[in-house]
């Protein structure tokens, strides 16, 4: 038996030992039993199932298919041609994954495209504060959380960080561009073949020594409560995080920028009954899925430090110190600890009294002469981080891992 049809047992009388062997070997003990209302869903409704216990079968399956066959080669190189959401699919890849691409690159029905254009405007206008929330926040946050750092580092792109960073700045850059879900656009392209690597992924991660003795019990990488923790670590963290700093921001923005949030969880293959409809339901999940996990993993720290290393490429004698100083202003000390973050003297209490003030003026809410001389040198560093890691500066192509890290 693989490790994708243990499934079944896993939802029945397996799920509760591999939930005690998680509860002694992994933070995400701390998180209680699945409780949260399906009826504060996009779906209104639902089983009531774990999201613990719920992958992508569909997805799954078909992977474990061309992976078999090995087909993940020649289905690579045929999409890299496909980068537009309106292009039709190329000619040559196998029936069953175009007959699964043709599906899963479809909006849900409930998707509105009003909403898509505002979130769009919306990530324009206030792109320093979003950018810098992706990349310094929940980029680095993403390491404290052990099953997404472990996933990472064992799986194929770990070992080639600042490809696999590329890679996920493209999927931010893609979400907030003004023609994310247009025609013209690339999100769907985006997120269908996300949707296909995380597929792969599970497949190949349990064959991995080094993941399997880490895992805290996890059978099978990626589910889809996996799936909603980086969900909340990007788009609640970021809309927390706006109301902390006191951006304004509409009530039609923040319903835009939760919807297309929303959209894309349904496209990376997560259940309706998973994805919130409001913000009230977001933030009641994530306290039941993401603010439990949060650890310190050595996968973690280790790729903390790379991801500083790639920083520094920037300009080490500022832009590093910068970042751990922005980070833990964003995170938080008990965060910033967990990954490894540098405590900076110097960038710390001009950080916390400085940023306020920068984006007071920024909103037009105080005058010129109020925000310090040096705090000017903190926004230009942390927009050429945006920039780095936010635009595309090289073509970029999610390909389909075939194997894992080498060791």
């Amino acid at each position: 038996m693989d490790e994708l049809s243990r499934r079944k047992m896993l939802l029945t009388g397996g799920a509760l030992g591999a939930l005690g062997a998680l509860g002694l070997a992994s933070p995400a003990g701390a998180r209680s039993a699945w409780n949260w209302a399906a009826s504060g869903s996009v779906a209104g409704s639902g089983a009531g199932t774990d999201p613990q216990w719920v992958w992508d079968d569909e997805a799954d399956q078909l992977l474990g298919s061309i992976l078999r066959r090995g087909d993940v080669p020649k289905v690579n190189e045929l999409l890299r041609t496909w980068t537009r959401n309106d292009q039709p699919l190329p000619a040559g890849l196998p029936q069953d994954l175009r007959r699964f691409m043709d599906t899963a690159r479809r909006l849900p029905p409930w998707a509105d495209q009003r909403k898509l254009d505002t979130a769009a405007r919306f990530n324009k206008t206030k792109g320093i504060y979003v950018g810098a929330l992706y990349g310094l926040g929940s980029g680095l946050m993403s390491t404290a959380i052990p099953r997404e750092a472990r996933a990472v580092y064992y799986s194929k792109g770990g070992a080639d960080m600042k490809d696999r960073i590329a890679k996920t700045a493209k999927f931010g850059y893609d979400v907030g561009d003004l023609d994310a879900y247009q025609p013209q656009g690339s999100m769907i392209v985006t997120v269908v073949r996300t949707r296909l690597v995380h597929a792969a992924v599970r497949n190949l991660l349990p064959k991995s020594p080094g993941w399997s003795d880490t895992s805290g019990g996890q059978r099978i990488p990626i589910s889809q409560a996996d799936v909603m923790v980086t969900w909340h670590s990007l788009a609640t963290f970021v809309m927390r995080k706006l109301k902390d700093w006191e951006v304004p921001v509409s009530p039609a923005e923040s319903e835009a920028y939760l919807h297309v949030w929303q959209v894309t969880a349904h496209m990376l293959g997560v259940r309706d009954e998973y994805i919130p409809a409001t913000w009230e339901a977001a933030n009641a999940q994530s306290k039941q899925l993401l603010d439990p996990v949060l650890g310190r993993t050595d996968e973690g720290v280790k790729l903390t430090e790379v991801l500083l290393d790639i920083v520094a490429e920037l300009d080490a004698g500022v832009t590093r110190p910068l970042v751990s100083a922005f980070s833990r202003y964003t995170l938080g000390d008990r965060i910033g600890d967990m990954i490894g973050l540098s405590r900076e003297p110097f960038w710390q209490p001009l950080i916390s009294t400085a940023w306020p003030l920068l984006v007071a003026f920024r909103e037009k809410l105080i005058p010129l002469p109020l925000v310090p001389e040096a705090a000017w040198a903190m926004e230009e560093a942390i927009r050429k981080f945006v920039l780095l890691f936010l635009s595309e500066g090289r073509p970029i192509h999610l390909e389909i891992p075939d194997a894992n890290r080498p060791h």
